[in-house]
């Protein structure tokens, strides 16, 4: 079983036939971490953080882990001059990011399309609350939203 570095990923995750709520386990591939191949970023959250940044800055996440993209994209210069603007596109970079991750690789749309017509929900720990629901404060599961709507896309 996997474990998730703040307890154990299965006491706060639903995986039952109906919702898949928390992206861990056999469900990791709904990550924005999973590993493929995105416009020749290792995965979905380094594009999407390299998405943030003037073209000059961007090659350093082209080898970085995605966490370590999560963690350092705030040392280099962004492409907004203010949060609004990069707030007013960043949903759309994400539309573009998963369905290309899902398009360029067949095996993970297979995977996608098995979970049906489950509610997928990026159930998480880390407050995220725009991409995910947060378990103690709730969210917009903006991700789960668009991963659902890529599978309809990709689906019968």
């Amino acid at each position: 079983m996997n474990e998730y570095k703040k307890g154990n990923w299965a006491t706060f995750c639903i995986h039952n036939e109906k919702e898949t709520r928390g992206f861990f386990g056999e469900f990791r591939f709904l990550s924005n971490f999973e590993p493929c191949d995105i416009f020749s970023y290792p995965s979905v959250e380094n594009a999407y953080m390299a998405a943030k940044l003037v073209k000059e800055d961007r090659a350093i996440f082209k080898t970085c882990s995605a966490r370590e993209a999560k963690r350092d994209w705030k040392n280099y210069r962004l492409i907004d001059a203010d949060s609004a603007a990069w707030d007013a596109r960043k949903y759309d970079v994400m539309v573009a990011l998963v369905f290309e991750k899902f398009r360029g690789n067949k095996a993970l749309r297979g995977k996608l399309l098995l979970t049906g017509d489950k509610y997928l929900e990026e159930l998480n720990l880390w407050k995220d609350s725009y991409w995910g629901v947060d378990l103690k404060i709730g969210g917009q599961n903006n991700l789960g939203k668009i991963l659902m709507k890529t599978r309809a896309f990709w689906g019968p």
